[in-house]
Formats: C-alpha cells, sequence, structure tokens
C-alpha cells in the first residue's frame, strides 16, 4: 500500500477503505509518512469530502494511535460536555458542579484556551493551588468520591489529532467537517465518558459562522458519536455576542459563581440548564427534558451546586475558600469603565472581537508557549437588545496597567454597534440535536 495511490484515490473522489485509512493514520503517526503526504491528503479531503463510514473510520484510527482512558473504575454512567470554542464561554464550571449535584458521575478532559477563545483549565486555575495534572487513579478516586473530577489532556492521548491539527492550521484545510469531527471526537471517545452532549457555536465569535454549518457540524458529531456506540446530543446555541457578561479567566470564574449562588439569569443560565438536561436524559434517568431542569435549579437553589464547586477545587489542590469569597481570587491592578459615546438599542457586539481585547490584554494566548494574566479582561454591562443612554458604561477593562485599559477601551467601543429603535434579542438555543 502506497500513500500515492490513498492520495490519487482521493483526488478523484473515491472512497478510502477502513483498511487505507488505518494505514495513513499509522504511518503518519509514526513518521513513515510526510508531512506533505499528510496535508494534500488534508487537502484533498477538504475538497472531496468523505462519507459516514469514511469518517467514522478516521474518527477510530486517530482515537487508538495512542492511550485511551478506561473509565471502567468509575461506577455508573460517566458523562463530558464538550464546547467548539466560544468567547466567554465558562459554561462547564457552572454546568459539571449542577449535573454532579444530582448524582450523574462528571469525568471530564479539558484543554487550556489558545487565540481569543478561552480553556476551562486556566479559569480553574484562577483557584490558587488547582491542578488539573493529576494521575488516573486521583481522577478515578474524585469522580467515585465526589462524583466530579476535571483532568488535562495527557500527551499520549490522540497523537494522531495533534499532529493533523498542527497540519491543518497552517496548510488552509481547517473547515472540513469530516476533520473537525474526526477530531474532535477521537478526543471525546478516547477520554471513555459514555455520554458526549456538544456545544456548537454559531456565530461573530465561533468557528461556525452560520446557523446551517453548525447544523451540518453538529449532526456529524453526534451521528460519529451513536456510531462508536456512546449517547450523543448536540446543542447549536449563538455566539454573536459573548456569552454571559465576563471575558477573561477570572472574571468568568466570579460571573460563574454568581450563576450558581443564583444572582445571575440569562443566556449563560439557560445553556447549562439545557446542556445539563440533554446529559441526564441522555444518561437514562427518569427525568424528561422540564423535570431535569428542574432538578438542575434545584442545585442552584439549595447550594448544593456551589458546594460541589468547592468540593471540585479542594480535591485538586486548590483554595475552595475564593468559591465563597470571590476577593480571593486574581484580582487586576487597574479598572476602568468605558463610557458610551451614542445612544439608542445595543444592535450588536462583535464577538470575536471582545475576545482579542481580553487576549491582548494578557487574558489568552498568541501561540501555545505564551502565558497569561489570570487577572485582566472585560465584563460587559450591555448585551444585544439593552438601550444605552450617551455616557452610560457599556463594560468595565480590567487590565495591567493604565495604558492597557485604555487602548483596551478605545478598542471596546468599536465592537457596539447601536440601533435608534428597539432591536429583538435573537434566539440563543438555535437546535437541540439527539
Amino acid at each position: 500500500m502506497q500513500m500515492t495511490d490513498l492520495l490519487a484515490k482521493k483526488r478523484d473522489g473515491g472512497a478510502l477503505s477502513t483498511e487505507e485509512i488505518e494505514f495513513m493514520i499509522r504511518g503518519y503517526t509514526r513518521g513513515e509518512i510526510p508531512d506533505y503526504q499528510m496535508s494534500a491528503m488534508c487537502m484533498a479531503i477538504l475538497l472531496r469530502g468523505m462519507d459516514e463510514r469514511e469518517t467514522l473510520d478516521l474518527t477510530m484510527s486517530m482515537m487508538h494511535s495512542g492511550e485511551t482512558l478506561d473509565l471502567s473504575p468509575i461506577h455508573g454512567v460517566k458523562a463530558d460536555k464538550h464546547s467548539t470554542g466560544g468567547v466567554g464561554d465558562k459554561t462547564s464550571l457552572i454546568l459539571c458542579p449542577m449535573v454532579a449535584a444530582t448524582g450523574l458521575k462528571i469525568a471530564k478532559m479539558s484543554g487550556r484556551g489558545l487565540g481569543h477563545t478561552g480553556g476551562t483549565i486556566d479559569k480553574l486555575e484562577s483557584f490558587s493551588g488547582f491542578s488539573t495534572a493529576i494521575s488516573e487513579e486521583t481522577f478515578f478516586r474524585n469522580v467515585n468520591d465526589i462524583g466530579i473530577a476535571i483532568m488535562g489532556q495527557t500527551a499520549d492521548l490522540v497523537p494522531a489529532d495533534k499532529k493533523i491539527y498542527a497540519l491543518r492550521d497552517v496548510t488552509g484545510t481547517v473547515p472540513s467537517i469530516p476533520l473537525i469531527v474526526s477530531s474532535i471526537m477521537s478526543k471525546k471517545l478516547a477520554s471513555g465518558a459514555d455520554v458526549i452532549v456538544l456545544d456548537v457555536k454559531c456565530g461573530d465569535g465561533a468557528f461556525m459562522k452560520t446557523e446551517a454549518q453548525a447544523a451540518e457540524l453538529a449532526r456529524g458529531l453526534t451521528r460519529i458519536g451513536r456510531l462508536a456506540g456512546r449517547k450523543c446530543a448536540a446543542v447549536i446555541t449563538d455566539m454573536d455576542q459573548p456569552l454571559g457578561y465576563a471575558v477573561g479567566n477570572a472574571v468568568e470564574v466570579k460571573e460563574a459563581i454568581a450563576v450558581l449562588r443564583g444572582e445571575e439569569k440569562g443566556d449563560l443560565l439557560e445553556l447549562c440548564l439545557t446542556l445539563g438536561a440533554c446529559m441526564m436524559v441522555e444518561a437514562g434517568t427518569e427525568w424528561s427534558v422540564e423535570e431535569a431542569k428542574l432538578a438542575l435549579m434545584q442545585t442552584i437553589e439549595d447550594g448544593s451546586a456551589l458546594a460541589k464547586l468547592a468540593q471540585l477545587v479542594r480535591a485538586q489542590g486548590g483554595d475552595a475558600r475564593a468559591v465563597y469569597d470571590t476577593s480571593l481570587l486574581p484580582q487586576a491592578k487597574v479598572t476602568l469603565e468605558v463610557p458610551s459615546e451614542k445612544e439608542g438599542y445595543v444592535n450588536r457586539i462583535h464577538a470575536e472581537k471582545v475576545g482579542l481585547i481580553s487576549m491582548h490584554l494578557g487574558g489568552g494566548r498568541a501561540t501555545k508557549e505564551s502565558s497569561i494574566d489570570l487577572s485582566v479582561g472585560v465584563v460587559l454591562h450591555k448585551k444585544v437588545g439593552d438601550a444605552v443612554q450617551s455616557g452610560e458604561s457599556l463594560a468595565t477593562i480590567h487590565a495591567s496597567s493604565s495604558e492597557k485599559a485604555q487602548e483596551a477601551a478605545r478598542m471596546l467601543l468599536e465592537c457596539f454597534e447601536f440601533s435608534a429603535e428597539p432591536v429583538t434579542r435573537p434566539a440563543f438555543i438555535k437546535q437541540i440535536i439527539r
């Protein structure tokens, strides 16, 4: 079998066999197939596509390119969640404790942020001492004992995806649905959870810019997950403005805690309730979607979800006092209000630009090697549909210096668009695919 034959076959629109895909992934992971040939294959897949069987074979071959996590030492049904990335996405900090407080086990692998999208691990490290670099034994024990644990992806998990994604990023082949599906699902399947719920973003701050693109991806993800023997559901959500109000790390943790305290409602809580209900229904609980949402709300009302977050932080070496006293979280040296220069109704907030402002303040990474400042970010005071008076604060900038704060304020004013007439807020939950 030769890679050149596989390239010609896919170039001409043919379907690769299971054996050919296994040969390709195995050879590339071992370094036997050069980057230039795999780059050509990625472009051929982008242009010619893959059918469902090919996509499943690619996903499974990538999944088995390294270690997989066997969660059998954990009792009961194990659930995990994945987001395709967005701005202000602190969902896991709220969703996972809520679901765990109902009794469903959360065994989650998370990553760090890159570019304008944040990472769950970075946010959790706002709790002094918190670490996701825990052993499998500690991971299993914590899930069994307190119902929840979050660990970082190991170096040996799906090495094929690491190599192929690096190529796609520099060869213009990122927007291929089969390659995106195999990248996401190979990692989720290798992580071992029985139930996988996917938050697929669409809009300005997301990779998928339209609902149609997001729906195509969501259908591909859930179909491959089910063919691989897992319970899957996907929720398509709006990312034409940041999720919630805070964008950064510690500022997002503070907002997540406010939601768990019952102090904040809105799109962020709506998303967590929807994702959580999908998780619980797919896990085989006897609740309907509405009953599951009521059970999740009860964990906020009785304080058990907030207590579960504190248990998670404490179990992984963090200072759990910050769950109840957010002044112990990293605090920016400078805060600056951003007064509106216009009046009217907020018509649009460019989510990606807001994310980039947080990154430029130091809250995100330009490269994987970049260090970040956990204290900086942006806290919005107005969202789409809100009325604004001239001089009223649109947001608060949290920065390490006055100069950076002033620059961020100027940039933020360009993120807002206004209408003279009242604006109807678009539906936040677009579709649920099960």
